[in-house]
């Protein structure tokens, strides 16, 4: 017997589809814990080291240079000696904050689940 395939009733995303875009952004290894960190107002390269200790100075790099080629955070070099750089959230990459917080809340609601099942 052949189950007759239902219509789907979500709208239809674009054609260049704007989840999968955004999705790509934020699943990057330490990308949603950068924007994170960087939401509550701009840090330096140590600071956010040390906000993210398992991260390698390499990766964290990466991510940053990803992240500013993208638009999502800028890099402002600071007129010290020796020189200091501070990383901070653009508007687009603010706009991304609200959906990191209802993933974690979301989150928080899955382990606790998953506690009171164990």
């Amino acid at each position: 017997m052949v189950l007759k395939l239902r219509k789907n009733k979500a709208e239809a995303l674009p054609p260049l589809c704007a989840v999968g875009e955004c999705m790509a952004l934020l699943g990057g290894a330490w990308t949603p814990n950068v924007v994170w960190y960087l939401s509550a107002g701009a840090r330096r390269f140590g600071e956010l080291k040390a906000d993210m200790v398992p991260v390698s100075a390499k990766v964290l790099s990466a991510r940053l240079k990803d992240l500013e080629d993208k638009g999502v955070v800028t890099r402002c070099v600071m007129p010290t000696s020796p020189p200091s750089v501070e990383y901070a959230l653009t508007e687009l990459g603010a706009e991304l904050v609200p959906a990191l917080k209802a993933i974690v809340s979301v989150g928080q609601r899955l382990k606790a689940r998953r506690a009171e099942a164990a």
